[in-house]
């Protein structure tokens, strides 16, 4: 297993663990430690051995935000010519599935790594914001598209241009995580739902986190195209036949992922 300077990897059954670990600076999200869990996810997205990730920090803090310090100087051609953003943007374009798991501080880049996740499952300690503007700037790996997707414009407005921080139970009302739970069992019910997930077909998984994505890009006429396409493609697959055969012989189904 790769050793990290950054983050800590774990392996749970079919379910990949990484661990933000920059303690000393609340899990702060530079360069270095992006590049690394960025490579251990796309590490996992290959292995055939894996069916969902989680990311996680500690009880205390998921991550307070980008590393300030690394980018203060920084000119417009430095921040352009730097490939931090772009890993934000790795995160998405994953195959497998990515849960976030969350308590205390998700702030500025803490809270746009959580959203690049498709699902979050927060403590009832968990406080998402996008503090940016006290910094002169805006949130800019994600958090004004995701966030605007999510809980829609109002709400957003007042979270980038005020600073409006969302206890855990008011990002569940606003549809920004699945579930919340008590501070000694978020990271389990994280990896619980992963490993549930990851026991299920692996293209069908796949294809159905494709799809989910394409409708919020996309139309609703091209979305129900696309899903079309994806359903039928199904039908070429050994998994497909096996769940339904399994479905008609009442047993369990033996995913292949073929």
């Amino acid at each position: 297993m790769t050793e990290y300077r950054w983050i800590q990897t774990e392996v749970h059954d079919r379910v990949g663990l990484a661990r933000l670990n920059n303690p000393k600076a609340l899990n702060a999200l530079h360069p270095e430690l992006m590049q690394e869990l960025v490579e251990a996810l796309e590490a996992w997205d290959r292995d055939e051995a894996i069916g969902a990730m989680v990311i996680t920090g500690n009880e205390k803090v998921f991550a307070a935000g980008a590393d300030i310090r690394s980018m203060a100087q920084a000119s417009a051609v430095d921040m352009l010519l730097s490939a931090y953003i772009d890993l934000f943007d790795r995160i998405g374009r994953l195959h497998k599935p990515v849960i976030a798991a969350v308590s205390g501080w998700a702030l500025g880049g803490g809270f746009e790594l959580a959203m690049a996740c498709d699902m979050i499952v927060a403590s009832e300690t968990a406080v998402f914001g996008q503090p940016e503007i006290n910094l002169g700037i805006i949130p800019g790996a994600g958090g004004t598209q995701r966030l605007t997707r999510t809980v829609g414009k109002y709400l957003a407005m007042e979270i980038i241009l005020n600073d409006r921080r969302l206890t855990a139970e008011e990002a569940a009302r606003f549809g920004l995580v699945n579930r919340v739970v008590p501070v000694d069992r978020y990271l389990e019910e994280a990896l619980e739902l992963a490993q549930k997930i990851a026991q299920r077909a692996p293209i069908a998984v796949r294809l159905g986190k494709e799809a989910v994505q394409f409708a919020l890009e996309s139309s609703l006429e091209n979305g129900l195209r696309h899903e079309r396409r994806l359903f039928y493609l199904l039908f070429a697959t050994e998994d497909q036949k096996e769940g339904m055969q399994a479905f008609l012989e009442k047993r369990k189904p033996s995913w292949q992922g073929r």
